[in-house]
C-alpha cells in the first residue's frame, strides 16, 4: 500500500459516513463527502487541510482555490470562504484530514529554528496552496494511524503534530508560516481586526475602528487587508453578512427582509441587492432552494 492509499484507508475505516467529525487526535477533523456538494459558506479558521482522494474548491471573494492529494491548503487567518467539493464518488469519496494550528506550538518552533529572511512588514495571502511533500504526507500518515492504537495518543500524537508543524515551518513557503507565529506581523495585525470585524459585523462601524484594532493607518489598513483576504474590509464584511443571513433563512427559517435587518442592514432593496452580488440568486429563491435540498 503506497501512502496515500494508506491515509485513504485510514479515514475510510474512522470515517464511513459523509459528514465532519472531529476526532481523539488533538486538533484534527477528519472529513468525507461521496458526491459533489454545493458550494456552502464556512469560516476557515488557521487551519492546515491535507486531501487523501478527491478534490474541493474554496472560494475566497472572486479567488478560487482548488485542492486535492498533490496539493494541501493553509488558511493563515480567520476567512469567510464558499466552500465545495467538486471531485468526489461513492466508489472514491473525498477523504480530507484537517489540522488546527497550535499556535503556541508553531511559535516556540519558530524561536527555536529561526530564519533571516522573514519580513514581519509583508503581507501574505490569507489562503494558500503549496505541493504536499512526501515527508509531511508520511507525518500526517503517522498521526492518523494512531487512530488505530489510541493508548498511545496521548504520548505520541504531540511529537507527530509538532513534526508537521516543523515540515511547514522550513517547507517552501516557511516564511508565511512564520508570519503566523509573529504577534507583531503586518499578517497577525490584519488577523485581529478581522477578529474585530467578525465581532462587529452586524454594526454600522467605521473601517478607522478595524485599522486602529490592526495599528495602522487607513490607507495601510486598505492595503494589507486585501493583500490577505483579497477583498476591501468593507466588501469581508459584507461577505460575513451575506453567510449570517443565509443560515438564519435555511436554519432558523425567517424571512428575507427579517435576516436582512438581523445582520445590519436598514433597507430590504440594498440586502437583497449585496445578496445577488455574491450568491448569484435573491435571497428568498435562495432559501428555498436550500431547504429544499437539505
Amino acid at each position: 500500500m503506497n501512502t496515500l492509499n494508506a491515509l485513504v484507508d485510514i479515514i475510510g475505516r474512522h470515517v464511513p459516513d459523509d459528514g465532519t467529525y472531529r476526532c481523539a487526535l488533538p486538533g484534527v477533523t477528519l472529513i468525507r463527502a461521496s458526491s459533489p456538494t454545493m458550494p456552502m459558506p464556512v469560516i476557515y479558521t488557521p487551519t492546515l487541510c491535507l486531501v487523501a482522494q478527491g478534490t474541493k474548491e474554496a472560494r475566497l471573494g472572486e479567488t478560487a482555490y482548488r485542492y486535492d492529494a498533490a496539493n494541501y491548503l493553509i488558511a493563515s487567518v480567520e476567512l469567510p470562504v464558499m466552500g465545495s467539493v467538486i471531485e468526489a464518488t461513492a466508489e472514491r469519496p473525498y477523504l480530507c484530514l484537517q489540522l488546527d494550528f497550535d499556535m503556541t506550538a508553531l511559535s516556540e518552533l519558530a524561536i527555536r529554528y529561526p530564519s533571516p529572511l522573514t519580513d514581519a512588514q509583508a503581507s501574505p495571502s490569507g489562503i494558500m496552496l503549496n505541493k504536499t511533500p512526501p515527508e509531511l504526507l508520511d507525518a500526517a500518515i503517522r498521526l492518523a494511524s494512531l487512530l488505530d492504537t489510541p493508548q498511545d495518543i496521548d504520548a505520541l500524537a504531540p511529537l507527530t503534530l509538532q513534526e508537521i508543524l516543523y515540515r511547514l515551518l522550513t517547507g517552501p513557503q516557511g516564511d508565511i508560516i512564520r508570519h503566523m507565529a509573529q504577534g507583531e506581523s503586518r499578517l497577525n495585525q490584519i488577523a485581529r481586526s478581522i477578529i474585530w470585524i467578525r465581532t462587529h459585523f452586524r454594526e454600522a462601524c467605521r473601517i478607522e475602528q478595524a485599522a486602529s484594532v490592526a495599528g495602522m493607518s487607513r490607507s495601510a489598513f486598505h492595503h494589507h487587508f486585501k493583500a490577505v483576504t483579497t477583498m476591501s474590509p468593507i466588501a469581508f464584511r459584507t461577505h460575513l453578512r451575506m453567510q449570517e443571513a443565509r443560515r438564519l433563512m435555511v436554519s432558523d427559517a425567517i424571512d428575507a427582509a427579517s435576516a436582512g435587518f438581523h445582520v445590519g442592514y436598514e433597507s430590504p432593496s440594498q440586502f437583497s441587492r449585496d445578496y445577488v452580488r455574491i450568491f448569484g440568486i435573491s435571497p428568498a429563491r435562495h432559501a428555498s432552494q436550500l431547504r429544499n435540498t437539505s
